[in-house]
């Protein structure tokens, strides 16, 4: 009785009065895609249809309704409903509904609605079907040797090639919608066996508590709102369009976030090294893995402390040795060095914007462009020293070696910000900042697990598992800093 009474508008038993409310809440007359299918004398009732042009299977629904239309009226006395979805409907997923304001978000979301002249519940039919692109690898997740899938934009497939690879019994895939108007699926997906039970609560907790009007940017504004830490630049959540990648957290204990919409899935909690691993890794040999680890570790960290340094050295030269005085620049420019930098890492942010708008036949001519501007023309009028072009050529691969999208981000924040402060305090301003760096990181948390772990807090054990690549045999034991129920592997 209590659930009865907080629905607000009941379905009736007479069919135009719920057509009439169906109608003018999903707006038939307005909107030209949703469509209202009167069905008169099928199985001797007259009936009513409501679907959503473009995101149900045309197949089925005509189907369905010859089906019906075979039926005579004698075959639905009784008990009319159960008869209807027991036998009458031959589908997999139909199912009842008695109030009429979620059958308009049922309707809304792709599912069909069947109203029935006499019967106090709607029938929902769940023959949607959803515009998707082919399945393919990920643009910024490649590898060599391995699966070539990546998720989509459906969050049904999406669930589909994590089961592929995940066929453990206690799998699970928990379903919400966030968004007051938007309405927008979301699928909490973990292994209950493994994952700790107080995170799998406080990732539900902090979903259900979102109240917004939708979700335009999809997974990035659940990010947003769960993570905190608006002025922060380093997420506390890793993004893969990896199937295989996402199954591999899942047996660690992690939980994965999927948004419907969205190719990229959420995984939580995260450290700062799981940015920085990447399958390849684990597509080669143990010592050739562990060769490519360390290799993009210094890829990384060239790209946020380097051009400091660098820096630092060429402006105080007594701090080097007399073997390493070649370090400094021979000719400066017509421009300071700081702003030189400065210049050039705009200048790449702006070729790297340039070449997401730029269509594919087209993105030859930009490199050419980007080669003699910065290349060769800058140098030439003293615009740019070559030393200043050789660094920021360094520190770039290393940005674009980082495997995180969002960590090589907030990597030339930081390098940039490190830059300001050496150039304004010397070498008192680089040691500042580098302490106040690893302090920043130090002190945060993705979902109570330490951001920095096996490094600060420090684990001798875990910290080698993250600094080398170690065979897959030899990998035991679940990390336990996210406190996973089943330890062992």
């Amino acid at each position: 009785m209590e659930e009865q009474d907080k629905i607000t508008n009941l379905v009736s038993t007479k069919l135009e009065d719920n057509v009439a409310f169906l109608k003018e809440n999903l707006g038939v007359d307005k909107s030209f895609d949703i469509m209202h299918i009167e069905l008169e004398e099928y199985a001797g009732r007259n009936m009513a249809m409501f679907v959503v042009d473009g995101l149900i299977k045309d197949d089925i629904l005509h189907l369905l309704q010859k089906f019906l239309l075979q039926q005579d009226a004698e075959s639905l006395d009784g008990n009319t409903l159960d008869k209807l979805i027991k036998k009458y409907i031959p589908y997999v997923e139909v199912e009842k509904q008695n109030d009429l304001d979620k059958v308009v978000d049922g309707v809304l979301a792709g599912p069909t609605a069947l109203v029935v002249d006499g019967i106090d519940h709607v029938i929902m039919i769940d023959a949607r079907t959803y515009p998707v692109r082919g399945i393919e690898e990920p643009d910024i997740e490649r590898v060599v040797r391995g699966a070539r899938d990546g998720y989509v934009e459906t969050i049904v497939f999406n669930t589909a090639l994590t089961r592929r690879r995940v066929r453990d019994r206690s799998l699970r895939m928990e379903y919400l919608q966030v968004g007051r108007r938007s309405k927008t699926d979301i699928v909490i997906s973990y292994i209950e066996d493994i994952a700790d039970p107080e995170h799998i609560e406080s990732v539900k907790k902090a979903i259900t508590k979102i109240d917004t009007d939708g979700l335009p940017m999809g997974e990035k504004t659940i990010e947003e709102y769960i993570s905190g830490r608006h002025y922060n630049p380093y997420p506390v959540v890793r993004y893969t369009e990896r199937p295989d990648t996402a199954a591999a957290h899942l047996f660690e204990g992690h939980i994965i976030i999927m948004v419907d919409g969205s190719p990229s899935v959420l995984i939580t909690p995260t450290t700062f090294w799981h940015h920085l691993q990447h399958a390849e890794e684990y597509r080669n040999k143990p010592i050739v893995g562990a060769y490519l680890r360390l290799v993009r570790y210094l890829a990384v960290w060239a790209s946020i402390f380097l051009l400091p340094l660098w820096y630092l050295f060429a402006t105080n030269t007594d701090l080097l040795p007399e073997a390493l005085k070649f370090i400094g620049p021979n000719e400066t420019g017509q421009v300071p060095i700081i702003l030189q930098f400065l210049l050039i890492e705009v200048g790449i942010d702006m070729l790297r914007m340039a070449a997401i708008h730029t269509p594919n036949s087209l993105a030859t001519a930009l490199g050419l462009v980007a080669a003699i501007m910065i290349g060769q023309v800058a140098v030439a009028v003293g615009l740019f020293s070559n030393e200043v072009v050789l660094y920021l050529s360094i520190a770039a691969i290393g940005t674009f070696a980082t495997p995180s999208y969002e960590i090589s981000l907030a990597n030339r924040l930081v390098r940039i910000v490190l830059l300001i402060i050496t150039a304004c305090l010397g070498v008192i301003g680089y040691v500042v900042g580098v302490v106040l760096f690893i302090i920043m990181l130090a002190r945060m948390k993705s979902f109570n697990v330490p951001y920095l772990w096996p490094f600060i807090p420090f684990s001798f054990r875990e910290f080698i598992s993250v600094l080398v690549r170690a065979p897959i045999p030899l990998k035991r034991r679940r990390p336990r800093i996210i406190h996973p129920q089943d330890p062992d592997k």
